[in-house]
């Protein structure tokens, strides 16, 4: 029996990247799934590859920085499958690289927009649910909530916010049987840590990579096993804490990844992910 069998799981911005991990990690270990994502996010194929492996998933398109969308995906699980358990509030951007005086207002109000309101409105929208299965809520933090992220200083502040806001809740919920979390990678295989699908350039990618202890990116799916735990009845003592899976950045003094042999570099995968390289890296 799975780690999650017989649970329901909503999972933001569950269609590419990290959280199309989750949510086939999830479905693997038994969780219903509901894939959220922007409408030009690949739910729909994400759901039919879950389904195909024999999983029970569906799929809401829609933008949850508006509370009636974010209300509306939290209905549409319950209309599905009565209950919710799990609560990922996976969503966010990554949508420029500038030092501060030419980064755009524009970028920084869709971070606040969609790292920061999905999250609030999730939860609010949520925690009733979860209060009646003592369920649970995990967010996406980030290495640069702790150590801030030059160049993209916004992006970390918003990350910051999150490390924060999660403890919060997981103080007032915790009376009522919902435990909060938040898992926080560092440089993972997706869209936003390559110079061809983000704006990081040649230096800054090198850097991102050797500054980790590992000297390479995490998996996607390295990361879903860190929520996987989080999630299931294994971590049914932890409550207000955040999991860094960042291959020791926090701690790493200067490019140490340099000093790691190459046979050490490169991590195998077992979830058939198709999507890893996409998301929101050019919005606006």
């Amino acid at each position: 029996m799975g780690k999650l069998e017989g649970k329901t799981a909503i999972i933001t911005g569950g269609a590419t990247g990290i959280g199309e991990a989750i949510s086939k990690k999830f479905s693997r270990e038994g969780a219903k799934v509901l894939v959220v994502g922007f409408p030009d996010d690949p739910v729909d194929d994400v759901v039919r590859e879950i389904k195909d492996k024999g999983g029970d998933a569906a799929g809401y398109s829609g933008d949850i920085s508006v509370k009636e969308h974010a209300e509306e995906a939290v209905r549409e699980i319950l209309n599905r499958w009565e209950k919710l358990d799990i609560l990922i509030n996976n969503a966010g951007v990554f949508p420029e690289i500038n030092p501060i005086e030419k980064f755009s207002t524009e970028a920084f109000e869709n971070l606040v927009k969609n790292n920061i309101r999905t999250a609030f409105l999730m939860t609010k929208a949520s925690v009733k649910e979860l209060q009646k299965t003592e369920g649970c809520i995990i967010y996406a933090g980030s290495e640069s909530g702790t150590l801030g992220l030059p160049e993209n200083a916004a992006y970390g502040g918003t990350k910051g916010f999150l490390h924060a806001f999660m403890k919060g809740i997981a103080g007032e919920q915790a009376s009522r049987g919902v435990r909060v979390n938040c898992v926080a990678p560092g440089p993972i295989d997706t869209a936003w840590t390559h110079r061809e699908t983000s704006d990081m350039d040649r230096s800054m990618e090198k850097l991102t990579v050797n500054a980790t202890l590992m000297g390479r990116r995490g998996t996607p799916e390295e990361v879903a096993n860190v929520y996987l735990f989080l999630a299931s009845e294994e971590a049914s003592y932890v409550t207000g804490a955040i999991y860094p899976v960042d291959g020791g950045i926090t701690i790493a003094k200067g490019p140490m990844g340099e000093k790691v042999p190459d046979g050490l570099k490169e991590k195998a995968t077992k979830l058939a992910l198709q999507h890893s390289k996409e998301g929101a890296t050019d919005m606006k």
